[in-house]
């Protein structure tokens, strides 16, 4: 594990190290070094600056998975901002050398200078956007009819939160908020699709205290993401569980008629798992169903068990171009919001939190309102 950890850490990081030398180069390349920089030495510590920002984030990663502390977190917040508005260097580099071989080939009379002024300044006003995108939280409303749902059901409401992402970027206070947005909706019970934690360092009890605050006619139920706990979930379920919220633990459970079956990360990834799973809660087919799991697979399995709705989150719908391009491609109809499958409706949520970079361009940050009609 070890060693198979330490080889994803040394692929990534060659890969970020070949980036920045990307960006620099083209940099360089349109822009010049003399004249802007104006001595060797300034042109020496650029290089040193690069190379420092091109390990600045799996750096800030390990020593944030060991550690929470004010220099940490202030580090790794930088690092993650700073990963962000790489991304929309590359995308700026990338497009520089198009434009310059569009412009040779057409004639037309402008500076190679000109050209990543425009869209280096373009890449820093889409990296603000970015950040002021992903701290307004939208509410999504949306509305499904389920076959055999109880009269006491239609016109209650559900909400999902997915993909808080707790840690070193969004802490106590997010929480708070998302508690104080809940409350004011008054939703009838909500659901927590997984990855409430990032994965890094931190009070778990302190961070998962505010939902303690929010009361609902039908309960609070929870099921673990990918980040909730690298390796095991024990001790982020054990967190969430001491704020009130029920955990479900790979079960089915019945809310006033309703079957509502929670699964785990770890325990829809195996296929035969998950359907196994599925096949000892015994769903009754003449009766409603609602399957909460972090990430929208297996679906062909939750439809042929009988599941009427499925909620998850986990793929952020990308987060920001060009990643959202990549996960339309990766997920298809599963990378966000409402699609059907056979006789399955599923939700798939593009998230309230971020990670990684705190940006979103091209998709928000959501908590979605289930109406049941």
């Amino acid at each position: 594990m070890r060693i198979r950890i330490a080889a994803f850490v040394v692929v990534i990081q060659s890969i970020l190290f070949l980036a920045h030398w990307f960006v620099y180069f083209t940099w360089i390349s349109f822009w010049g070094t003399a004249s802007f920089w104006g001595t060797p030495d300034a042109h020496g510590a650029l290089k040193i600056t690069v190379g420092l920002l091109s390990v600045s984030f799996v750096a800030a990663s390990v020593l944030a998975f060991f550690y929470s502390n004010l220099l940490v977190r202030s580090f790794y917040k930088i690092a993650a901002v700073w990963l962000g508005v790489f991304s929309f260097f590359v995308l700026a580099a990338c497009s520089s050398w198009l434009v310059e071989f569009v412009v040779r080939v057409s004639g037309l009379p402008w500076e190679r200078r000109m050209i990543v002024a425009v869209l280096f300044s373009l890449a820093i006003l889409a990296s603000l956007y970015g950040i002021i995108n992903a701290a307004w939280t939208r509410v999504t409303r949306i509305s499904v009819t389920l076959p055999n749902l109880p009269e006491s059901w239609r016109g209650r409401v559900a909400a999902l939160v997915s993909d808080t992402h707790l840690g070193h970027i969004r802490s106590h206070g997010f929480v708070r908020r998302i508690v104080r947005m809940l409350t004011r909706l008054q939703p009838d019970l909500v659901f927590i699709g997984g990855d409430m934690y990032d994965g890094t360092s931190a009070d778990l009890n302190r961070l998962a205290e505010p939902w303690g605050k929010l009361a609902t006619p039908l309960g609070t139920y929870f099921v673990a993401g990918n980040h909730d706990g690298f390796g095991g979930h024990a001790r982020h379920i054990e967190a969430v569980e001491k704020s009130g919220i029920r955990v479900l633990n790979n079960e089915k459970i019945n809310v006033d008629g309703v079957q509502i079956v929670g699964v785990h990360y770890d325990d829809s990834v195996s296929e035969q798992r998950f359907r196994s799973i599925l096949q000892r809660a015994e769903l009754d087919r003449d009766r409603a169903s609602i399957l909460l799991t972090h990430v929208p697979n297996r679906l062909p399995i939750a439809e042929e068990e009988g599941i009427g709705l499925a909620l998850s989150g986990h793929t952020h719908g990308g987060q920001f171009f060009p990643y959202t391009w990549i996960v339309s491609r990766i997920w298809g109809p599963a990378s966000y919001g409402l699609k059907r499958l056979g006789n399955l409706l599923f939700y798939t949520s593009s998230g309230a939190g971020t990670w990684g970079p705190p940006m979103r361009v091209g998709t928000t940050p959501e908590i979605v309102l289930i109406r049941f009609e």
